[in-house]
């Protein structure tokens, strides 16, 4: 079940997203949806340009129906911060003042810390085109810019939440490598097996010539071994390669190698190009 399956299982006590003056219903959609794939709730709009709510921003929230429920709008920056101990303004451009800088992984910790201390946290966000002024960064206490290349440092307003909420929820886990689920756990194949399979295949391609010249012999199957060898099968992969391999030999004829051109055994060849091979020789 995911978190959206669970609204109630929701960060309410994460950082507040705030929208500054966001224009698109769609976009602050996209935001809900980033933000409850990472764990947050907690929307607020300052001054919405279409008004809120928004039809459109419930459609692309994607089933994020929680966040777009509980939105908050207020009529001014200052009244969207006023309750909040301790604010980051994301930025990606340089801004004259003494605020420090952070990036997206040591802002999210620095988050985390100041939650786990019983402080009220926000994160601004500005226009999507052309972010926050001056005077609004001023009302932030740090600010936190991305990584981006400086050819094109734009990112949607659902992107940089996007980048935000995930740094946020990563400062919570105790294991940053963690994941939601793994591959299934497969028994590794035992070295009996892994034995009878070289001297299975070893059989087969030596029935067709494979080993050619003979004095060769030793050192291709030495390669053999050691490719796959080097795979390190699970009981069930040796399986299905023995099963491969027993098949094709059922199904193919005893074979000579030859110098591998389709010419070395008629049975290679295509019905036609076996007739005009009989003509030639008649």
């Amino acid at each position: 079940m995911s978190a959206v399956d669970h609204p109630e299982n929701a960060s309410a006590a994460g950082p507040a997203i705030i929208l500054v003056e966001p224009q698109l219903g769609e976009n602050i959609g996209m935001v809900a949806r980033a933000m409850a794939n990472f764990g947050l709730a907690e929307l607020r709009l300052v001054n919405p340009r279409d008004g809120w709510p928004s039809e459109k921003a419930r459609a692309a929230a994607s089933r994020a129906d929680h966040v777009i429920d509980a939105v908050t709008v207020f009529g001014d920056l200052a009244s969207a911060v006023a309750d909040l101990n301790f604010v980051f303004a994301t930025t990606a451009r340089e801004r004259d003042g003494f605020k420090p800088v952070r990036g997206p992984v040591e802002a999210g910790r620095a988050l985390r810390a100041r939650q786990m201390a019983g402080l009220r946290t926000g994160i601004l966000f500005g226009r999507e085109r052309f972010g926050l002024y001056n005077d609004e960064v001023g009302l932030a206490d740090e600010i936190v810019t991305f990584p981006v290349d400086p050819g094109f440092s734009s990112l949607n307003i659902a992107q940089a939440v996007l980048l935000m909420s995930y740094e946020w929820m990563k400062s919570g886990l105790e294991d940053e490598t963690a994941t939601n689920f793994s591959s299934p756990e497969m028994k590794p194949a035992s070295k009996e097996e892994l034995h009878g399979l070289f001297a299975y295949l070893e059989g087969a391609l030596e029935a067709r010539g494979y080993f050619r010249p003979a004095p060769k012999k030793p050192k291709m199957v030495d390669n053999l071994r050691a490719v796959l060898t080097r795979a390190g099968f699970a009981e069930p992969e040796l399986k299905v390669l023995r099963g491969i391999i027993s098949s094709l030999d059922r199904f193919s004829p005893a074979m000579p190698r030859g110098d591998g051109s389709p010419g070395d055994d008629p049975r290679r060849l295509p019905a036609a190009a076996r007739k005009r091979q009989a003509d030639k020789e008649d």
